[in-house]
């Protein structure tokens, strides 16, 4: 298990030993944060989750805000780092007076950001972090994602059993430095090989590598039947280019990592027929979805990806939390959060577990033209 370290900004030290409280919030106002990869190498997961995480907000304030009062969003870009991440949050619970955080895509900078938000009592929900060691770190920590275990064997059952893949051998090549994908392999290893499957080569590399000749032509050699690649789409779009270059012609299959328009710019046709869980289709006919869509659409000149669906999805989970509570207290409002139940989303029903997590579906969705095209639903439990 890949040792994982939680950065606590000193400043939040000093504040919490002093005693000193985070600025209230107006009485007219209800103040939210947001902390994501708004720059570097990931840009796109934290732009699209902080324009889902605006429509939400510019929806429930045109409907009159909560209770009377508007709300208001502030967003800090923690650059894809860490370090940046921590202290992003530590901005927004100690000078920013936030009722609540949302944040962030990555799992390693959620795992940045939410011992923060544990020890100053303020809620944090992760519209799309995946790793279970998000919500592990405390009662103030929620998501509103799947979880790895989940996904990992979605994507295992997706391998062994859809028509036309029926993969008896499977690769793996990991991002050995992301949180993230370590994690994501790890279940998807172990659920493939319960369903009766083989990994015959397990390669790894670090993220924003240019060069993954010698893993892939080691992968090749193995002759799998599906190539499993956990990683993020900057990462995915290079080796899948690479990939077709040295012959490897092999399906490649991937979680949500994946899901950004970018990933067709970069791989082009070598990234087709290849196939990826996400959290929701842009296919998908429920009005509600295109109703999001077409709204969407209107501001941004693009069909939102699932980042996007996921920030708006967590943002409305929170107005009704903070609604139910009638107040922004952290206790309070996290007792709350945690009563969620068949929310109907944008990327589906939404139950909050014991564990804080999310129960909900995935969908499959397949690269076609350099873009995602619905495959198939799969539920919990399937």
């Amino acid at each position: 298990m890949r040792r994982l370290t939680y950065f606590i900004p000193a400043a939040l030290l000093v504040l919490l030993a002093s005693g000193c409280q985070p600025a209230a919030s107006s009485s007219n106002e209800i103040v939210i944060g947001h902390f994501g990869s708004m720059t570097g190498s990931e840009a796109t997961f934290g732009q699209s989750t902080d324009n889902g995480i605006k429509l939400a907000v510019d929806e429930i304030n045109e409907a009159g805000g909560i209770d009377g009062k508007k709300v208001r969003l502030i967003t800090y870009d923690d650059k894809g780092d860490a370090r940046e991440a921590g202290t992003a949050v530590t901005r927004l619970t100690t000078k920013d007076g936030v009722a609540a955080v949302l944040g962030e895509v990555a799992s390693g900078l959620s795992l940045a950001g939410a011992p923060v938000c544990q020890e100053s009592g303020i809620p944090m929900i992760s519209p799309s972090s995946t790793n279970p060691k998000v919500t592990e770190i405390g009662d103030m920590i929620f998501r509103v994602c799947f979880i790895d275990p989940f996904q990992g064997s979605v994507c295992a059952k997706f391998a062994r059993e859809h028509e036309g893949l029926k993969a008896g051998k499977a690769a793996i090549l990991t991002d050995q430095a992301s949180p993230y994908s370590v994690g994501l392999q790890e279940e998807f290893e172990k659920a493939f090989e319960k369903l009766g499957g083989k990994v015959v080569s397990k390669q790894t590399y670090q993220g924003g590598d240019q060069d993954f000749s010698a893993q892939l032509t080691a992968i090749r050699s193995s002759e799998p039947d599906i190539v499993f690649v956990p990683g993020y789409y900057t990462d995915v779009g290079n080796v899948a280019l690479q990939a077709r270059k040295l012959g490897l012609a092999t399906p490649m299959l991937g979680g949500d990592g994946w899901d950004s328009s970018k990933l067709g710019e970069i791989a082009g046709g070598a990234i087709d027929g290849c196939f990826y869980s996400n959290h929701y289709s842009h296919e998908d006919p429920n009005p509600r979805v295109q109703e999001f869509i077409k709204k969407y659409s209107e501001r941004h000149q693009q069909t939102p990806d699932g980042l996007a669906a996921l920030g708006y999805d967590a943002a409305r989970i929170l107005f009704e939390a903070i609604r139910r509570a009638k107040s922004t207290e952290g206790k309070t409002l996290a007792a709350e959060l945690a009563k969620t139940k068949d929310f109907d989303g944008v990327t589906g029903k939404i139950s909050i577990d014991g564990d804080r997590n999310a129960i909900k579906s995935a969908v499959i969705l397949e690269m076609k033209d350099g873009k995602p095209k619905y495959v198939t639903t799969i539920q919990p439990g399937a």
